[in-house]
């Protein structure tokens, strides 16, 4: 490394800060100068000996740089030519020199100053054998390079290939290469001439991989217009032929909205990929197939179905108790689990969608509280009917492969909701059945399963569908027929039936405004009293729900709408009194109790799919020899019950003060009313007992007790469900004394406290208290 530049290794020049450019040594070139310390800078260098040293801002964006601001490492150069414009800046022409280092920067005047270290390239004149292989490579890389590139003339090749000097040529080949300025400094930077050819033939190498990758890029491109511009001229035949067939417009029109529909769906990209894909399908079907029609009818049930589109629910907890108190009377638990449904989703705001299923007789308000659920949380409702639905395609949906396909209820009901969140009533999900076209009951595990309905296959859809975020209620009157794994899936909520006095403030409240609004009446037209509503509920109905009800209260709105239209009377008023002009004799006896003690005759307390109700047991004595004869349609676990309860009086015959050996003397007969009706259930057994050892021991049965409970053979007395529907039909039956299990005990809290104030309980463990509470008479 040697200094060149006068005979000291150290001088000191003007600066010329550069912007975006760098000159190299032997580099000839105009430069433009309109900053006022470059002209004195250069006005300085014409002055003395037209050197200037050149070095370039790192940030070409500033107007008056500082030392930092500026690369240490320049070019020294002459200044050859300097020529003013007409607008006010001066056009120069340089030569560059030497390679420099700045050592000293001097900015107090009115240019820069600096001194600088001024370097020569090694081996200028002497080209060992290891430059000029070096020479070589640079030089086959930089021809491939603009062949490439086509950018560089081969003259300058040829120039390039004439120079001897190691370093001189690695400047003018990285003065003709696309590099950054980082890059091109870097190269400036490099002192070592060897050094430098090295970093020289990898920037070539690295841009004629960029080269060859634009290349191939577009070549693709190339190619991708091509076949775009091949399928453009084929659609437009495709266009003209459909024109002439007497297709005017085509499908194009119809692809084109049916492809924005699809991609304003919110489908995720599973679906949108399969949307697209049958959409390309459609596209090349022709409109006469019948294909066509089934493709179309699929795109529009995608397009149609609800993905990502959901209300914002109303989580007021305050609002939705006032509007469920609104709507029903009663009904707490349900209530209560409404309420804190909406309270944990106010807390965590990512809850899934609870299975409530409300069990109840008919009439009881199972569907209403489900439309008032929806409206409390501000959802869309949707109902579907599952009676009588026994083919399993009602719930999964037909495959696309059969004629008149279509998705299954669950689908269509999401449609008909338009909202990934709606309240989802499954109407009567215990009247499902299975024949040989499949178990409903068993599609509908994966419908009501957390876990497992977020992926909801549908047969016709064929894309998983999420169900996660429904509320689905189910309701249904008899519990049992509904299958364990079906019935596991869901929460259980009871709704027994209304006490007599619900009843009446529900038609207060509810039924009576109804009807009369429909009716065409108004409250000035009719008024009922309160007794004549209760004479109605007494005499005229029968029932754990208010249909009946709410049926005789339309009738009276009919006759009074009659009366008013005919002339007769401009006002009506109903009471206990002239209620039976309106609905006829009374239907029912008020209070089904006995009405006096009889012997061989006890009430039993039984759950129906109506509500609870009382079950008259009969037992009569013949002579005979000990058959024991059971009328009245009764089940199998009825029939054990009896002939249980029949084994138990006579292991007690002693006890009793039997005629000794009176199985073998007389024949019992024991029969339960109304034989068209099956009966059956674990908890007539205490019943039938009693009832037999009255008529044996010839002792009545008290009235006014009615009783529920399973014997066993030793005289345990054991428990029973449905307590609360027995004990509501035994209040309605006008009963006062209810025997139960004393197991049973801790479901009283369950009872409504108007019905538990007219009801005394005697909770029993063995047949003898039981014995000791029914029957009349000192000896028993």
């Amino acid at each position: 490394m040697g200094v060149l530049y006068l005979s000291n290794s150290t001088y000191t020049v003007p600066l010329l800060p550069l912007r975006g450019l760098i000159v190299y040594p032997t580099m000839v070139l105009h430069l433009d100068v309109g900053r006022d310390y470059s002209v004195q800078a250069l006005e300085k260098a014409m002055m003395n000996d037209q050197m200037i040293f050149l070095t370039t801002q790192k940030d070409m964006n500033i107007d008056d740089p500082k030392q930092d601001d500026l690369y240490q490492i320049g070019t020294l150069t002459k200044v050859n030519q300097m020529l003013k414009l007409p607008n006010g800046t001066f056009r120069v022409l340089v030569e560059g020199l030497q390679r420099g280092k700045i050592v000293q920067f001097d900015d107090e005047g009115t240019y820069f100053s600096v001194e600088i270290e001024a370097y020569d390239d090694e081996s200028t004149t002497v080209v060992d054998s290891e430059n000029r292989a070096l020479m070589r490579m640079m030089l086959d890389r930089f021809e491939q390079y603009i062949k490439l590139s086509k950018k560089i003339s081969s003259e300058t090749f040829a120039t390039v290939a004439d120079i001897e000097e190691p370093g001189r040529m690695a400047d003018i080949i990285t003065s003709h290469l696309p590099l950054k300025l980082v890059q091109k400094q870097e190269i400036l930077e490099t002192i070592d001439t060897k050094e430098r050819i090295e970093k020289i033939i990898q920037l070539i190498a690295d841009e004629q991989e960029i080269l060859n990758l634009e290349k191939a890029i577009s070549q693709r491109v190339k190619k991708s217009m091509e076949r775009t511009q091949k399928e453009y001229y084929l659609r437009e035949q495709m266009k003209a032929i459909q024109q002439e067939l007497g297709d005017k417009e085509g499908k194009s029109a119809e692809i084109q909205d049916l492809k924005e529909k699809i991609l304003n769906a919110g489908m995720s990209e599973q679906v949108e990929k399969t949307a697209l894909k049958e959409l390309d399908r459609y596209e090349k079907v022709p409109t006469a197939s019948a294909e066509s029609s089934v493709i179309r009818n699929y795109l529009d049930w995608l397009i149609s179905l609800p993905w990502s589109k959901e209300t914002r629910d109303d989580l007021d907890i305050l609002k939705a108790e006032r509007i469920l108190n609104k709507d029903h009377y009663g009904l707490e638990k349900v209530k209560e689990r409404i309420l804190e449904y909406l309270a944990v989703q106010q807390l965590t705001n990512s809850i899934k969608g609870p299975i409530l299923c409300l069990v109840g007789p008919p009439g009881v308000g199972k569907t209403s509280l489900a439309k008032s659920i929806s409206k409390s949380l501000g959802r869309k409702f949707v109902r579907i009917s599952l009676g009588g639905v026994r083919d399993e395609s009602e719930i999964r949906g037909h495959r696309r492969t059969y004629v008149g396909a279509m998705p299954g209820r669950l689908i269509q009901g999401m449609k008909k909701a338009g909202t990934i969140n709606p309240v989802f009533l499954l109407d009567e999900i215990d009247k499902m059945s299975n024949d040989f076209r499949g178990d409903p009951s068993s599609a509908m595990l994966e419908v009501l399963d957390p876990e497992q309905n977020h992926t909801f296959s549908d047969h016709y859809i064929e894309e998983p569908y999420d169900l996660s975020k429904v509320l689905f209620i189910a309701t249904a009157n008899d519990l049992s027929t509904i299958p364990g794994p079906l019935r596991d899936r869901m929460e259980i909520i009871s709704i027994p039936g209304y006490t007599e006095l619900e009843k009446i403030e529900i038609a207060k409240a509810h039924l009576l405004s109804k009807q009369i609004k429909e009716n065409g009446l108004n409250g000035n037209q009719l008024r009922v009293r309160d007794e004549a509503i209760q004479q109605i509920v007494r005499r005229y109905t029968r029932e754990a729900g208010v249909r009946t009800l709410e049926r005789m209260l339309a009738t009276i709105c009919r006759k009074t709408a009659k009366l008013i239209v005919s002339g007769e009377k401009k006002r009506v008023t109903v009471t206990d009194q002239n209620v039976h002009e309106f609905l006829g004799k009374p239907i029912f006896r008020f209070g089904q109790a006995e009405l006096e003690d009889q012997i061989g005759v006890a009430t039993g307390l039984a759950y129906t799919v109506v509500g609870g109700d009382t079950l008259q047991i009969e037992v009569s004595l013949s002579p005979g020899s000990g058959k024991l004869l059971l009328t009245g349609k009764l089940g199998d676990v009825m029939k054990e019950s009896a002939q249980t309860a029949f084994s138990y009086v006579r292991s007690k015959a002693e006890e009793l003060k039997l005629p000794k050996n009176f199985h073998e003397q007389y024949d019992v007969h024991i029969h339960v009313p109304e034989g068209a009706v099956p009966k059956d259930g674990p908890s007539a057994g205490i019943t039938i007992a009693t009832a037999l050892i009255s008529a044996l021991t010839k002792h009545a049965i008290r009235k006014e007790v009615g009783m529920t409970g399973e014997i066993t053979l030793r005289g345990r007395v054991l428990p029973i469900g449905g307590l609360k529907e027995k004990s509501l039909g035994a209040h309605r039956a006008g009963l006062k004394k209810i025997i139960i299990p004393k197991d049973n005990e801790k479901d009283l809290d369950d009872i409504p406290t108007s019905v538990r104030e007219d009801l005394t309980f005697y909770p029993v463990t063995s047949m003898d208290e039981v014995i000791n509470i029914a029957i009349v008479g000192e000896e028993k």
